[in-house]
């Protein structure tokens, strides 16, 4: 067992007072069998109120807005939450449970293209040859192995509106909006994880680290169970999970909109350090 400190700090800079701002923070971590969230809070400057709620999606979701004219948002999540290695994969689902209406019909929306997740053919195609020679949760490891075939991970070459297959490379969340493409062309529901991932392996206690946002997936051959296409891997203690959902839009840490001119400076600092 692995147990965190994670402090997670967004800065907005305004080149004009903002006069209002309405926004959503997906920054809380989930609690479920494989990891225990012992502290949260969610702060803003300006300070202001604001209220939780639980999303379609399962993601613990703080609200709040602004109505004082502002030139900074800074929003910080403190978070102290125990992780366990996952279990191992449940039983494995067949191709034609997976076929089956049953369980089209229950992950409907997780079989769906999305806007970052669309059919191509090819991808199609390659789908069909690994669901060929592999069972659902061996295709989920082979789905990964190819995505990472097909890009080269290279830190801030790609934003949350391009599309790493076109480019050859990208950063986590191109290799799991890949990966669910492929996944979901075979039948298998999949859905992306948004979270934490703590660099060091064999990290000192109460030593901070810059930590940084992380994606990977899910999938579902009879059971859930995660995988992380980037680094070839199943997710460790070193993994806390935030959200899940469609893709990054259904979980992306802040949104909002706000009344006010021009663009905005934005700096994200994430700080882990390891409790225990």
């Amino acid at each position: 067992m692995w147990r965190f400190r994670i402090v997670h700090t967004t800065g907005y800079a305004y080149p004009s007072p903002v006069t209002a701002s309405y926004n959503e923070a997906r920054l809380t971590p989930r609690s479920n069998t494989r990891q225990n969230v012992i502290l949260n809070r969610v702060e803003t400057l300006p300070a202001t109120r604001s209220y939780r709620y639980v999303d379609y999606w399962g993601t613990a979701v703080t609200a709040f807005d602004l109505h004082a004219p502002h030139t900074d948002l800074t929003v910080t999540s403190s978070s102290v939450v125990e992780t366990e290695r996952a279990e191992p994969p449940v039983p494995e689902a067949t191709w034609s449970d997976l076929q089956s209406e049953a369980v089209m019909d229950r992950f409907d929306e997780l079989l769906r293209p999305t806007g970052h997740t669309p059919a191509t053919k090819r991808v199609t195609s390659v789908g069909k040859k690994i669901a060929k020679s592999h069972g659902p949760a061996e295709a989920v490891v082979a789905a990964a192995d190819w995505v990472r075939g097909e890009l080269d991970y290279l830190p801030g070459t790609t934003s949350v509106h391009s599309s790493g297959l076109d480019e050859g490379r990208g950063v986590c969340q191109d290799f799991v909006h890949l990966s669910l493409m492929l996944l979901r062309s075979m039948g298998i529901p999949a859905r992306y994880v948004s979270g934490y991932l703590h660099p060091k392996r064999h990290a000192v206690v109460g030593e901070t680290v810059d930590g940084r946002s992380h994606a990977w997936i899910e999938a579902w051959t009879g059971g859930w169970w995660n995988y992380d296409p980037t680094n070839n891997t199943q997710i460790t203690e070193q993994y806390v999970s935030m959200g899940a959902g469609r893709d990054y839009t259904d979980v992306s840490p802040l949104k909002g909109i706000y009344s006010g001119q021009g663009a905005t400076d934005l700096e994200v600092v994430v700080e882990i350090t390891r409790l225990a």
